[in-house]
């Protein structure tokens, strides 16, 4: 049975939901524009949250063992980490990821900017999505089938993330334009 909401019971927030013996049980529920504004801001704390504290984490020593068969068999990164060493390299991306998640916790105060951390995150997130490519640790050997092994399952996520930068990009984007 189908939920059927008029504009009216969404303007009122009461909604009407059919039950089994035909008659209808109101509820009260949150407008849909409130469920929206509050996931929009947990999406862009989380992102931010994530961005930062995993920036951080780049100026341990373990981080960058942990992400030495990403950038070291990547085409991009294997000349950074050349020319400046790991250590320096994953120092280099911390403050990027830093910067990034700053840029687009700033959207209160410029909307502008953080449509600049959040296109920037869109760069970073496709990038590190590449490593699934470049990476041979990605991909479980031996298979008839391919399977991703933890390497590759902790880079997946950045889909998600890729898409948070997006949506944080658009709402960013209309912000700016209506200052």
């Amino acid at each position: 049975m189908a939920l059927d909401l008029t504009t009216r019971q969404l303007r009122r927030r009461t909604y009407a939901l059919p039950t089994s013996d035909g008659h209808e049980r109101t509820i009260m529920g949150t407008r849909p524009s409130t469920l929206q504004s509050v996931g929009a801001w947990t999406l862009r704390s989380a992102l931010v949250g994530n961005l930062v504290w995993i920036g951080a984490l780049k100026f341990e020593d373990y981080e960058v063992e942990n992400i030495h068969p990403l950038v070291s068999s990547s085409p991009l990164f294997s000349p950074l980490v050349n020319k400046l060493g790991e250590q320096k390299t994953a120092r280099l991306i911390g403050v990027t990821e830093i910067a990034i998640g700053s840029l687009i916790a700033a959207k209160p105060f410029a909307p502008r900017a953080s449509a600049l951390g959040s296109l920037g995150a869109v760069g970073m997130f496709a990038t590190t999505l590449s490593f699934l490519a470049t990476t041979p640790e990605a991909w479980q050997e031996n298979r008839k089938t391919p399977k991703l092994s933890m390497v590759g399952q902790f880079l997946l996520k950045d889909t998600v993330f890729l898409g948070a930068s997006l949506l944080t990009l658009a709402e960013s984007l209309r912000a700016a334009g209506r200052s």
